[in-house]
């Protein structure tokens, strides 16, 4: 478990991608509240990341705690900001999406857009192009289930790797390398990338007059397509 800062009255993880963040309904896997239950005994929910995101999430470790810090999430008073890569070219390459969000009606578990959800909130801005992607910094004003997924696949630009919003199709080398070969090694070719590729980076909160900011570093397997990326369209990285 990858902790980034742990106090008296909460605990800031770094998620890693795949795990659930809360059991789900059937407890069908173990899930990242269950191991700091394990640890802790008691635990209190503030947020979730969805299961394919990693990065930064924070749980109280007491009741107080977990009313304080739900009240500022609620009450839009925490910075979220997101790192992800997209599809495409995003035009424009800085932007607002102001595009309500509501439950699909078909599809348990599903969003959409829809002019008689909630209002959702998401400011973006393309960090770097290559062709077929985009590397996006995202900051949320709302909390919406699926929010940068949902506006994301809204304005034509989902989420890579993103099986109910887009394309679950793996990343692989060859898919932008010229005259990709094999090594003798390998029977396969192996995905670079297989998972969401969304990540929560960066969450900033006031808490009883103390502020507080945390950073979880982009995981491997981003950073390795990344890098990839950026070798083939001779860029260096933003962040």
């Amino acid at each position: 478990m990858n902790i980034i800062f742990e106090n008296e009255q909460f605990i800031v993880i770094n998620k890693p991608a795949g795990m659930l963040s809360i059991p789900d309904r059937k407890q069908s896997e173990p899930s990242l509240k269950d191991k700091l239950k394990e640890k802790y005994g008691e635990i209190f929910t503030v947020h979730r990341l969805d299961k394919g995101t990693s990065g930064v999430i924070v749980f109280a470790k007491d009741e107080e705690t977990h009313k304080q810090l739900s009240q500022l999430f609620e009450g839009r008073e925490v910075a979220k900001y997101y790192l992800g890569l997209v599809h495409g070219i995003v035009t424009p390459p800085k932007g607002s999406i102001d595009a309500p969000i509501a439950e699909h009606p078909a599809h348990n578990g599903k969003m959409m857009t829809h002019v008689k959800g909630k209002t959702s909130l998401t400011d973006y801005e393309v960090l770097e192009n290559f062709k077929l992607f985009s590397w996006v910094k995202f900051q949320i004003l709302t909390g919406r289930t699926h929010q940068i997924r949902v506006h994301m696949q809204h304005i034509g630009n989902s989420i890579v790797c993103d099986d109910l919003y887009g394309d679950a199709t793996p990343v692989y080398l060859s898919s932008f390398k010229r005259n990709y070969k094999l090594s003798k090694k390998e029977e396969d070719e192996r995905p670079i990338l297989s998972r969401l590729g969304l990540h929560s980076w960066q969450l900033k909160f006031e808490l009883n007059g103390v502020k507080y900011e945390y950073e979880a570093e982009v995981p491997k397997d981003l950073k390795a397509l990344l890098q990839q990326l950026r070798k083939r369209s001779g860029t260096a990285p933003i962040l």
